[in-house]
């Protein structure tokens, strides 16, 4: 598939081929990620036989991946049927400052694979994918038979956490407040993060049990036990109170409107009078704007039946749920911190 700019200078059907193939590419990099491959060409570049030995793959089949990636700038060819690494390979590095390996899994997994395969069911009928492939009302039940889906998934929250936290940070002060809960926190690196900038709050990581052992670990590794208290729950039953900032870091957004205002509802009291509600999410743009937001909306449809929002339709959630929305913070990422205070109760 062609950059934006090699797009533009082509004629309109060999445009539409081009952006067709993108699935190949997209699944290509996925089963790259899933295979490890970049590990193994971290410190010397190997020929396609080696890497199928060591990832169980036909090695002609693992050449044409390969080639296609290569093509893209994901991997080098070099003589003797031999691959490299490249900048945007060392993305697919298990543990590079800028990983994305997970998040690469994740899109390619079977869930969000086949879940976007039935699209055209989504869009004719507002239902999901994932109902439509799997029988899921509920598409987080996918996890309970592929518990090892799950630790992609929290694995991929936090490549996405490590990748924009810093940006978040620039974007927002949260130095003020006394006690932060990062609701569905998953391991709570944006909010370890929050906790070493700022040595003032106190903080709860809140999720679903089987998050919160991957959180305490975190918590353990970045020295933080003493101010970091990590708390299993529901948020559709209850969220723990009492805290001046409540933040949800990609979860409303995984939800249509009438679980996400349950969601906030539940927020809503729970948080100090003078607490501030932090969601941090991407905002869909005007018409005709290039934006990832508008892509990955597709994704929410297909996948979770949530949605991303513009700012008006977070205005009229906030309002639903008792919130007045006061800023939208822009980051140096495609996510912004959308702060709102609770609503005077009339």
């Amino acid at each position: 598939m062609s950059s934006p700019q090699a797009l533009q200078e082509l004629p309109g059907a060999q445009k539409i081929v081009q952006l067709l193939a993108g699935k190949c590419l997209a699944q290509a990099v996925s089963v790259a990620a899933e295979l490890g491959i970049a590990d193994l060409l971290t410190d010397t570049p190997k020929n396609v036989e080696e890497i199928a030995a060591v990832t169980s793959t036909h090695a002609p089949a693992l050449y044409r991946l390969l080639r296609a990636l290569a093509n893209h700038g994901i991997f080098a060819e070099v003589e003797g049927r031999r691959f490299t690494m490249t900048p945007l390979a060392n993305c697919l590095r298990s543990h590079a400052p800028d990983s994305m390996r997970n998040l690469a899994r994740w899109m390619g997994s079977p869930l969000v694979w086949r879940a976007l395969g039935e699209l055209l069911h989504s869009v004719k009928t507002g239902g999901t994918g994932t109902q439509q492939a799997f029988g899921l009302t509920d598409p987080f039940a996918y996890f309970s038979d592929h518990p090892e889906q799950l630790q992609v998934f929290h694995d991929c929250m936090t490549d996405i956490s490590r990748l924009n936290t810093p940006a978040i940070l620039e974007a927002y002060d949260f130095g003020p407040f006394r006690k932060i809960v990062d609701v569905g926190g998953s391991h709570g690196m944006l909010l370890s993060a929050i906790l070493r900038r700022y040595p003032g709050p106190r903080g709860i990581v809140f999720d679903l049990p089987d998050a919160i052992e991957g959180a305490r670990q975190a918590i353990v590794a970045g020295d933080l036990t003493g101010r970091v208290e990590t708390v299993a729950g529901n948020f559709f039953e209850s969220v723990p109170a009492g805290a001046d900032a409540y933040i949800l870091k990609q979860v409303i957004h995984d939800w249509h409107d009438t679980p996400a205002v349950a969601i906030l509802r539940n927020v809503r009291q729970a948080i100090q009078p003078d607490g501030r509600l932090l969601i941090i999410e991407f905002v869909v743009p005007r018409p005709n704007e290039l934006s990832l937001a508008k892509l990955l909306d597709l994704n929410m449809l297909a996948v979770t039946g949530g949605r991303e929002r513009t700012e008006v339709e977070y205005r009229e959630l906030f309002a639903a749920a008792g919130f007045r929305l006061m800023a939208v913070h822009p980051a140096a990422v495609p996510q912004c911190v959308i702060e709102g205070v609770a609503a005077a109760v009339s």
